[in-house]
């Protein structure tokens, strides 16, 4: 008889619109050092894929993931769409770092190259993202993602679109 284990996985994250009302009022550094001090709820998706640890410096982002079966894919690995959420969380608030209150961004692109399987002996994955070049309108950043003997697992460069917010209220 073959015996299965039950796997669930519960998790709560606070009212996203509580942050993002901070969105405008505070530079992208102070905005994200008070996620980091826990002065301001982190965003759902960080409880979502169980992201960590998160630093933060003008023009550097980085965040840990320790790798869960429930990342996995149905090759056995974890989904590069955690990957890629890792890569893409690093550079854009790498970005969001180099940014005065009042202004916003998005990004236009995210180029990914995936280098090796992760799995969950991949231990502790750490992202950094850094920004490259950043200008009126646009600016270019990298991320880097390393396993816990730190090699590297996974590269991106993203382009991320820069622009006023309106006033708050």
């Amino acid at each position: 008889m073959t015996q299965t284990q039950d796997r669930s996985r519960t998790f709560s994250w606070s009212d996203p619109a509580a942050g993002a009302a901070h969105i405008g009022r505070r530079s992208g550094l102070e905005l994200l050092r008070a996620m980091i001090d826990g002065e301001l709820a982190a965003p759902p998706v960080m409880h979502l894929i169980d992201m960590a640890r998160m630093e933060a410096d003008e023009g550097r982002v980085a965040v840990e993931l320790v790798p869960q079966e429930f990342h996995y894919n149905p090759l056995g690995t974890v989904h590069g769409g955690v990957i890629s959420t890792l890569l893409d969380t690093a550079a854009a608030c790498a970005v969001h770092t180099t940014l005065p209150a009042g202004v916003g961004y998005t990004s236009l692109d995210l180029n990914v190259k995936f280098l090796r399987p992760v799995t969950v002996a991949s231990g502790t994955l750490r992202c950094e993202g850094t920004v490259l070049q950043r200008g009126r309108r646009t600016a270019l950043a990298e991320a880097r993602l390393t396993d816990t003997r730190g090699r590297l697992i996974a590269h991106a460069t993203s382009s991320c679109l820069l622009f006023p917010l309106d006033a708050p209220a």
